[in-house]
């Protein structure tokens, strides 16, 4: 039996993975082709569409010694091909349709390897050159999206080196501590006998202000990315105070009005209230307008987390959803949500040009003063040039490209509700303010009867109701055909009782109405498989006098 060949430990071995390309005729060649000629023929190609349990793809990846000898990079991407690629989730998939990734353009992958390649590092100019006043442009006219200031305006700051419009950053999560950040510092700004929170930390600067806390308002549909803010920058997650909201998931002003008072009443501070431009888990947006009344009345920082929804600015059919958003002090939009670039590209706006003084940080040996460093106002270092894709994807699609696909999600959400609706077995929970909506499946009879029934009814069927939601979602999954999430909610209609749906996003383009049908179908199919729950739950509807026998 003849030895198999192993890889060369030399610096001429080393030297050649730095120099030269793989042969086309090699599996990462060939598997360079295929993604450029089609990245979704490979992809179906190579994703295993049934699901393979974790805990034996964990052992795959269970060796915690580093190999000591070289391996050939066709090996080690054939491993990658069959370990790797083959479990990954499909999130191009027109079918995967239960979070907020989507297909790419296919313009962007080779545009990744490019900026890959250039391996830029946007903290500091010496690192970056060209893509430093790039992001700043790419900054500005995302500014400009939002707050639509004049010429004149972006032409003063936004190649300023003492200020920015705002930073990129890898997602929701840190524009959003940023942006949180900015509103900390600011108001525990220096004043005579005090240095500055920055400088003395928070609990010195409650003393010197006289405040027994500080309190970001949000609804009770906020991001779990605004209690890790409030963990990471000292204010206690129980100084998040959560806003009720009403039967459309939007934050009630009149409770916001109350919780603000209340807080003050209680020797407290607000220190900012976060508005919502499409909530995670159903898409609804707050009224930003009335939000940013309240905020000016108490004096507090006003952000909008518009992570998910911000893209809706492109369109002029939609952007009328956010008004109000102009008004914010700080934005978080994520690009690769709905303006589909690849992950890692978050974005905070500032509406004023001078609020990241409040964090503004320098060093000797990088961000200097008076430079033009990214880093001397980001949170982040060492970070990727994404601002390229996102420039470029503004570029070849435009907005009045961005504005039809945004129009398209929005009518093929709207369509689905309808199509949920017209099923004697199948109901929406959430309707869809953008493209998000959440629904359940409900036998007929059970459907029908729950129109009379009353709340205690309702609060013993829904548990039931519940688990056979997980089962359809969990069993769906793992099929692989499809794939829908799920999420737990609190609907008026329902007595708020805990309650298990679907949660899906129809964001990806190539997601046809056909498809959904076939999804719900799926859906029936797994429900009418599930004997045992099915028995337990007209069980269940007939002790509660829902059904009669």
């Amino acid at each position: 039996m003849s030895k198999q060949p192993t890889a060369d430990v030399s610096l001429d071995a080393l030297y050649r993975i730095f120099t030269i390309p793989e042969a086309p005729e090699s599996t990462l060649g060939k598997i360079e082709r295929h993604l450029s000629e089609n990245l979704a023929g490979f992809l179906s190609a190579h994703i295993v569409a049934k699901e393979k349990p974790l805990h034996e793809i964990e052992e795959d990846f269970a060796d915690s010694a580093i190999p000591e000898q070289p391996s050939f990079v066709s090996d080690h991407t054939d491993e990658l091909l069959n370990k790797l690629v083959a479990h990954s989730v499909h999130t191009a998939s027109p079918r995967f349709i239960g979070h907020m990734t989507s297909a790419l353009p296919y313009f962007l992958l080779p545009l990744a390897k490019l900026m890959v390649g250039l391996n830029q590092n946007l903290v500091k100019i010496e690192t970056s050159k060209a893509f430093t006043p790039l992001e700043r442009q790419v900054l500005g006219m995302m500014h400009h999206l939002v707050y639509g200031q004049e010429g004149e305006f972006y032409q003063h700051w936004m190649h300023s080196a003492e200020h920015s419009l705002g930073a990129f950053c890898s997602g929701g999560t840190v524009a959003n501590i940023t942006a949180l950040w900015v509103a900390r510092n600011k108001l525990f700004a220096a004043t005579d006998g005090f240095a500055g929170v920055a400088s003395e930390g928070l609990a010195a600067g409650l003393a010197h202000y006289g405040y027994k806390r500080a309190c970001v308002l949000v609804s009770e549909r906020g991001h779990y990315s605004l209690a890790k803010a409030a963990d990471v920058l000292g204010i206690g997650r129980s100084n998040l105070v959560a806003v009720a909201t009403d039967h459309n998931n939007r934050i009630r002003v009149d409770a916001l009005r109350e919780q603000c008072a209340k807080v003050a009443a209680e020797g407290g501070r607000v220190m900012a209230i976060v508005g919502i431009a499409g909530t995670t888990e159903t898409g609804h947006i707050d009224p930003l307008a009335d939000i940013a009344e309240v905020a000016a009345e108490v004096d507090a920082h006003f952000h909008v987390d518009a992570a998910w929804g911000g893209a809706t600015l492109l369109s002029d059919t939609h952007r009328h959803l956010l008004q109000g958003i102009e008004q914010a002090d700080s934005v978080t939009i994520d690009a690769h949500k709905q303006m589909y670039v690849p992950m890692g590209a978050g974005m905070v706006l500032f509406k004023d040009p001078s609020l990241v003084h409040a964090i503004e940080h320098h060093a000797e040996y990088v961000i200097r003063r008076g430079s033009k460093d990214l880093g001397s106002h980001t949170m982040e270092g060492s970070r990727p040039g994404m601002a390229m894709l996102v420039y470029s994807a503004l570029h070849v699609m435009g907005r009045k490209g961005y504005q039809l696909l945004i129009d398209q999600s929005i009518d093929k959400a709207n369509n689905f509700a309808g199509l949920i609706s017209q099923q004697d077995d199948f109901e929406v929970i959430t309707e869809p303010q953008l493209c998000l909506l959440t629904y359940r499946y409900v036998p007929a009879p059970i459907k029908a009867a729950l129109v009379n029934a009353d709340e205690a009814q309702k609060r013993r069927i829904t548990p039931l109701l519940n688990q056979l939601t997980k089962h359809i979602q969990k069993s769906q999954r793992e099929s692989g055909n499809s794939f829908v999430s799920r999420t737990k909610l609190t609907p008026m209609q329902y007595a708020k009782e805990p309650t298990t749906v679907f949660r899906t996003v129809l964001a990806n383009p190539l997601t046809t109405m056909d498809m959904l049908a076939e999804i719900l179908q799926e859906q029936r199919e797994i429900a009418n498989s599930a004997i045992h729950t099915q028995r337990a739950l007209f069980a269940e509807a007939r002790a509660c006098g829902l059904l009669n026998d």
